[in-house]
């Protein structure tokens, strides 16, 4: 149960980056929240906007991996364990917050998910 709802607090975490980077990248809430400039902004939605879809992906593969119940185990640690590789990438390259942000919930969620909680 307590993995579920981890593993559920992750795909939201990932549809709010979805909607961050798809929609209000460029808005000065998504510009406030990544720290850009409206003109980079404005230059790199596309990019973002394609970082967010992948975003979305991750949740849905959470989500499916929940509703398959106990036979979803291996689809919920194949997608738990994309976001923690994304999340070190991103703290190696991009931002240490990323780590905390990202790749720390998920790893909470994979214990869980093997201590079977």
């Amino acid at each position: 149960m307590l993995a579920n709802i981890l593993i559920g607090l992750v795909a939201l975490l990932h549809v709010y980056f979805l909607i961050l980077e798809m929609f209000l990248w460029s808005k000065p809430f998504g510009q406030k929240a990544f720290n850009l400039t409206p003109e980079f902004a404005e230059a790199s939605k596309t990019l973002a906007a394609n970082q967010g879809l992948y975003n979305g992906f991750l949740a849905a593969g959470l989500a499916w991996g929940i509703c398959l119940g106990a036979a979803g185990f291996s689809v919920k640690l194949f997608f738990l364990v994309c976001v923690i590789v994304a999340g070190v990438y991103g703290a190696i390259t991009v931002s240490r917050k990323i780590l905390v942000v990202q790749a720390v919930p998920a790893v909470l969620a994979v214990g869980a998910l093997y201590a079977g909680i």
